[in-house]
């Protein structure tokens, strides 16, 4: 599971996490939503160790994140990891893109690591483009490639971080159909999300984060459906 102690975290004087406490559990999708600045995906590149924290604890599977014993390079196998942009290798063509870090990383062969990639680009939907460079993709079959590459390390847990948030609104719904048979395939998952139709379907609980803090937690029904909180009620109005 992924522990989250009381987190803050702070950029210079600017405090973004604000005492942040959260436990996933194997096989659980959790969405995180909220405003702009409220620390969403801030809380996810601590997970994934990639920023530092200023007190608390984050555990993944009883290892601390940022013990400074902490082998981070071999936990981060552990936790596939998707952003807004896809940032694929230009030169190198789709199954290339996906192979690189098994092969790199792994230290799979170069045929283990080929049938890897192409089972994971198989898996969402890209089977046929496997000799395509990226500039040849949309940009959901390009975010559908990142996640690929993403399972492609085998993880344990995913963290989506605005995943369709860069893409034009015809593009959104085959990256989360992506998305959502990973849930169905029960992939651990902590999604940082605007799509709020989309949380309600997929997730077990939803977390609305306000000015660094997990404001309201629940299931989707209570969160989304009968929110308690003045500002979730409020948020929730102003993007319908």
């Amino acid at each position: 599971m992924i522990e989250i102690d009381n987190v803050y975290k702070s950029f210079g004087a600017l405090e973004v996490i604000k005492g942040v406490s959260l436990t996933v559990n194997k096989g659980e999708v959790v969405s995180i939503i909220g405003g702009s600045g409220s620390g969403k995906s801030t809380l996810l590149m601590c997970i994934n160790g990639l920023e530092s924290i200023n007190s608390g604890s984050i555990r993944v599977d009883g290892t601390e994140v940022h013990a400074p014993g902490t082998n981070i390079n071999k936990l981060r196998q552990k936790i596939g990891i998707v952003f807004q942009q896809w940032n694929a290798f230009p030169h190198l063509t789709v199954l290339e893109n996906v192979m690189l870090a098994p092969r790199k990383v792994l230290g799979l062969s170069k045929q283990d690591a080929e049938a890897m990639a192409v089972k994971q680009l198989t898996h969402v939907g890209l089977a046929d483009k496997l000799k395509v460079f990226p500039g040849k993709l949309s940009g959901g079959q390009q975010q559908r490639m990142a996640i690929a590459r993403a399972l492609a390390m085998s993880p344990d847990y995913m963290l989506f971080d605005e995943a369709t948030s860069a893409l034009d609104p015809q593009l959104v719904g085959e990256v989360l159909d992506t998305m959502r048979l990973l849930a169905e395939d029960g992939m651990t998952m902590v999604l940082v999300t605007h799509e709020i139709r989309f949380a309600r379907d997929v997730s077990d609980r939803v977390a609305f984060f306000r000015n660094g803090l997990v404001h309201e937690i629940g299931t989707p029904e209570q969160v989304i459906g009968n929110p308690q909180q003045p500002e979730t009620i409020d948020f929730l109005k102003s993007i319908n």
